[in-house]
């Protein structure tokens, strides 16, 4: 499962998670340079999730990974009362994709990423999302889409990528098994810096690494699938 290789500069949108995380490693094996780029929301998870990123972050050893740049995009006040903000009614094991749909992000992500990029020269943006992806906003046709607008938009080259989108979740715990996983974070419901082990998203990491029979380090409040 080899990605075509590149040259130049790159960054990637990270979210702590295993595909972003798995992603970032990758893309330092084609890119020169490598930008890894959190972009805080300020939904109720981001605190650790953004601890485990720069605990992942310090586990990596590349000379092609940049420093963690951190941006802020207010959403709170579009999404009032949403469940990622208010933590009331958190998607919980048997919930279906649909549940931890959050409208508009990968579109208000992208752009200001997309500015970012522009302004240091970056041509390149590339994002974690997997086959599995029910949504349109993480299709081929979306990312491609959004790669002619925003170049359009900021008068430069910016192409959108999801190398990820042919492979399954297992798929990338495969490639990254030899990566410290442990330190990445998927948790929606967080009891402390901790996975609480039984929201959508824990169920699904569990599931994950259970499939392709990898030793899954993760410290969950709550264990079992």
């Amino acid at each position: 499962m080899e990605l075509a290789q590149n040259k130049g500069k790159a960054c990637v949108l990270v979210s702590g998670g295993i595909e972003s995380s798995v992603l970032l490693w990758d893309a330092a094996s084609r890119y020169e340079s490598v930008t890894p780029v959190y972009v805080q929301n300020h939904l109720r998870w981001e605190y650790a999730e953004l601890f485990c990123l720069k605990n992942f972050l310090r586990h990596l050893k590349s000379d092609k990974l940049k420093t963690l740049k951190i941006i802020d995009l207010f959403i709170n006040d579009l999404y009032g009362t949403h469940w990622s903000i208010t933590g009331t009614k958190v998607p919980g094991a048997n919930s279906k994709d649909e549940d931890v749909y959050l409208p508009g992000r990968n579109i208000a992500l992208l752009a200001k990423v997309a500015i970012f990029a522009a302004l240091q020269d970056i041509p390149s943006i590339e994002v974690g999302v997997l086959k599995s992806n029910p949504f349109s906003d993480g299709s081929k046709a979306f990312f491609s889409k959004m790669s002619k607008v925003l170049s359009l938009g900021l008068n430069k080259e910016i192409t959108v990528t999801a190398p990820f989108l042919k492979y399954r979740k297992e798929e990338v715990i495969m490639m990254g098994k030899r990566l410290p996983l442990e330190f990445t974070f998927s948790c929606i419901n967080p009891k402390g810096y901790e996975h609480c082990g039984e929201c959508n998203k824990c169920v699904e990491r569990k599931k994950g690494f259970f499939a392709v029979g990898v030793l899954d380090k993760t410290k969950y409040k709550k264990t079992g699938i």
